[in-house]
């Protein structure tokens, strides 16, 4: 494997190193920890210069063949060294030389029991649904389990991992964020109260993370949830993976190892031979795809789980013939008056945090942009500071235009908290809970926040996609969407997709239980077909018109695409590292290598940024091309410019 830059070392009188086991070894000036991925093989090098292994790690189980297999695929697969791929797969305290907490160290006192305390009886279809996937149980099969929001697809997932358990197995549950883990750990802990639940995520500081690893690699922990990179943990008793809202961006890894978590665990199912469980509402076209293309089997919950509930009534709001109040359609603010006199909740949901996206001088036309990147500061108006959502860069207000000295400068455009503001201002008696990534930066935080608002503390929401994915408000009855057109001009061909993923989910939290729900979309652009799809619930219909025009098109799922990427502090830099790599190796006919050209944020961080696009019908012929490209780069160091290859991308800005 050509990225499998390995290092070899000997094994001392006393010391029998096997594959998988943690091992510390000399390495330049310093010791580090490594992995054992060879054994017992006759290395190239002169034995005067094979140093000898320091000691053996036993504090933790050795990591199983069946895991290195994954290593291997992923560092073959996404074109990464593997033992980065190896070494980055640990929590942070299993790859240092230093010795584990005494408080990780101890196995658990006690066998768990399987004991379910299911919260509903299942459906009709939920049981058809769960049926099925059990009996899969002990081998491979991959499973689209498309529920409607509201529809149990939960209630699925535990009446399937009660199966399991019974049996002695181990269930990997994968979430796409960490704010919907409270959430779900709560469900899971009430159905199964006598079974361990490992937590796995990147919140959690290095001892409890540490902790729920070894359980999971121990066999302690029957069930293991968590976000992308609970995928890469170990589990010896494997018997079922399920990914809720497989559609979802976030499990798509954007550094370093560029992996889908998605793929991985159904790659990881197949090495382990149990089910693969994929669940949304909106499934991705690639999975719709391989539905279509017999590699899945779609199970549909096409009605809403709760007595009488159903799906909510979506209406259009056409800016064209309504003047908006502070970005709010008259008809909008009528329709969350009327839920306040019902005491129901409302949701107004906007894709952007701050209070403004652009501070500008209508004097000179200057806008505040961020000297790091070409993208314009947010308007923070609580911290009175301007930040840029991409770096991370944060300045005062200014007091006066740096062009012109105007001093009457304007917030345009709207984010969360101006929306907050006009809405407080409308309805001055009302209960306004904003979620964001601004209000929400602390886990326990939003955790008691969404439980105040199940518990109907709150008559009015303001979000962003934190609120669309997965929650369920029992008071809920209106969802208003602002600023949805933006996506319908994007470049990008996956953004339509995107946002009628959005907005069907965060429709979806109108009307869970028996009032009817209603959601507000509003545009100017009312006879696009994305949103008479919506109106009727139609993603099956939106999947194939969006399928066909990707075919035409030429672009994913019918083509396999990769993107070499470039950072320099000049952009001539980045281009030219390009173009000599374009020429570095010959590609196949199958493969078709696009010129170099700058991101559409250019400049990020203070780097120029540029990429290299290439696509085939053949996933081998593009395979093999890219493992040749990566050898040549990586036998290539340049410190004038960063790059990296991107597998199957999902971003390009």
């Amino acid at each position: 494997m050509p990225l499998a830059k390995l290092f070899d070392y000997s094994a001392p009188a006393g010391i029998e190193a096997r594959v998988g086991d943690r091992v510390i070894v000399p390495f330049g000036a310093r010791q580090r920890l490594g992995v054992v991925v060879e054994a017992g093989v006759t290395s190239d090098l002169p034995s005067a210069r094979v140093k000898p292994i320091v000691t053996l790690r036993d504090d933790a189980p050795t990591l199983p063949a069946d895991w290195l297999e994954l290593m291997r695929f992923l560092s073959g697969y996404y074109q990464r060294p593997l033992g980065e791929t190896v070494i980055r797969a640990l929590p942070p305290r299993l790859r240092s030389v230093k010795p584990l907490p005494r408080k990780v160290l101890q196995a658990a006192a006690a066998a768990w029991s399987a004991r379910f305390v299911p919260n509903h009886s299942l459906t009709a279809a939920q049981s058809r649904a769960m049926d099925r996937m059990a009996s899969a149980l002990g081998s491979f099969s991959a499973f689209l389990l498309h529920g409607v929001t509201g529809s149990g697809k939960t209630e699925v997932y535990l009446h399937l991992i009660a199966r399991v358990l019974e049996r002695g197995g181990q269930a990997l549950v994968l979430v796409p964020e960490i704010s919907l883990t409270p959430q779900l750990e709560a469900v899971f802990r009430q159905a199964f109260p006598e079974t361990r639940l490992a937590l796995l995520h990147s919140g959690l500081e290095d001892v409890p993370r540490t902790g729920a690893w070894l359980e999971a690699a121990r066999g302690e922990a029957g069930i293991v949830l968590g976000t992308r990179l609970a995928v890469l943990a170990p589990l010896p008793k494997l018997a079922l993976i399920v990914i809720d809202e497989e559609h979802d961006t976030s499990f798509k890894q954007q550094e370093g190892l560029r992996y889908s978590a998605r793929d991985a665990a159904v790659y990881r199912a197949k090495l382990a031979g149990c089910p693969a469980v994929l669940g949304t509402a909106t499934p991705s076209l690639e999975t719709w795809h391989n539905w279509r293309s017999g590699r899945y089997e779609r199970l549909e919950l096409a009605e809403r789980a709760a007595p009488g509930a159903r799906l909510p009534a979506v209406r259009i709001v056409d800016l064209r013939n309504e003047s908006l109040h502070q970005g709010l359609a008259p008809s909008l603010l009528s329709a969350i008056e009327g839920r306040l006199k019902k005491n129901e909740q409302s949701l107004v949901f906007i894709n952007r945090r701050g209070y403004a996206p652009v501070l500008a001088c209508e004097a000179c036309g200057w806008t505040a942009g961020c000297a790091r990147c070409t993208a314009r500061m947010v308007v923070h108006a609580a911290d009175r500071a301007l930040r840029c959502h991409h770096c991370g860069a944060e300045s005062a207000i200014p007091r006066a235009c740096p062009t012109c000295g105007n001093v009457d400068l304007k917030p345009m455009g709207r984010g969360t908290q101006r929306v907050e503001e006009t809405l407080a201002a409308a309805f001055p008696g009302a209960r306004i809970v904003r979620i964001d990534r601004d209000s929400a930066r602390r886990r326990a935080e939003l955790s008691r926040t969404l439980q105040g608002i199940q518990r109907g503390e709150a008559d009015i929401l303001v979000g962003t996609q934190l609120l669309a994915k997965g929650h369920d408000f029992p008071g809920l009855t209106l969802v208003g969407v602002l600023n949805a057109d933006a996506a319908l001009v994007s470049t990008d061909y996956r953004a339509p997709e995107r946002l009628f993923a959005v907005l069907a989910q965060v429709a979806g939290r109108a009307g869970r239980r028996e009032q009817p729900g209603e959601v507000l979309v509003q545009t100017r652009y009312p006879q696009h077909p994305l949103f008479a799809a919506l109106s009727r619930h139609d993603f099956s219909g939106f999947a194939e018109s969006q399928l066909t025009e990707r075919k035409s098109a030429g672009f994913p799922p019918f083509v396999f695409e990769a993107a070499l990427r470039a950072e320099a502090k000049k952009l001539e830099t980045a281009i030219r590292f390009l173009r000599d790599a374009a020429a570095m190796v010959q590609p196949p006919g199958e493969v078709r290598v696009f010129d170099p050209v700058p991101h559409v944020i250019t400049r990020r961080a203070g780097l120029e940024r540029a990429q290299l696009l290439m696509q085939s019908s053949s996933r081998p012929a593009l395979q093999d091309f890219l493992a040749a490209l990566s050898s040549r780069l990586f036998d290539r160091a340049s410190r004038a410019v960063h790059w990296h290859l991107d597998v199957d991308p999902i971003e390009f800005d």
